[in-house]
């Protein structure tokens, strides 16, 4: 036989298990997981010490152009020239852009930065390598400010060419190549 004091202690247990129920699910960024460096290569993850500060997809091209191969007389190769995407966050909003050179990663709020590349990693035979950049510091105060290091990861698309051919004749010429990646910023804990 429930007593009215039992009934409400039922009703305050239900409405504090709510609460920390709502409690916990606002305290999630984004919606979901944190980040996880667990199934990168070891070469790539950033040292302990850091924490990840700003998660955000870049979508946009990769320019190459036809150049004599270094050291190589009368060889020629697709050439890295640069990047141009749009910096989304995980809702798809624009937080901001990456382009280059030289790399340049800049906030909508106006601060960039620009950062020496540490070490890469192959991530797929059609996709770039994963790459870990240590970031200079930033120009400007804003979202940038602070940053320590970038990850790129979650690669689709961006190598060389392979549907153009890069011959002597073809020299100087020009091509761009659609790529995503997630780019990981990452501040001082």
């Amino acid at each position: 036989m429930r007593t009215p004091s039992s009934s409400r202690f039922a009703r305050l247990g239900l409405a504090l298990s709510a609460t920390a129920l709502l409690a916990a699910c606002g305290s999630m960024s984004g919606g979901g997981m944190a980040f996880s460096q667990a199934g990168l290569p070891a070469s790539i993850q950033v040292p302990a010490g850091n924490r990840v500060a700003l998660e955000t997809v870049g979508k946009g091209e990769i320019l190459y152009e036809c150049r004599d191969k270094a050291g190589m007389p009368g060889q020629v190769e697709w050439s890295f020239v640069g990047p141009e995407a749009r910096l989304l966050d995980r809702a798809g909003k624009q937080v901001g852009r990456y382009y280059g050179p030289p790399a340049t990663w800049e906030s909508s709020d106006g601060s960039k930065l620009t950062a020496t590349q540490l070490a890469v990693a192959p991530s797929g035979p059609t996709s770039l390598p994963y790459q870990l950049v240590k970031a200079n510091p930033a120009m400007g105060s804003g979202a940038m400010s602070g940053v320590t290091y970038i990850q790129r990861v979650a690669l689709q698309g961006g190598v060389a060419p392979t549907t153009m051919a890069c011959t002597p004749a073809s020299k100087g010429q020009r091509a761009t190549v659609p790529y995503q990646a997630d780019y990981i910023f990452w501040k001082a804990s």
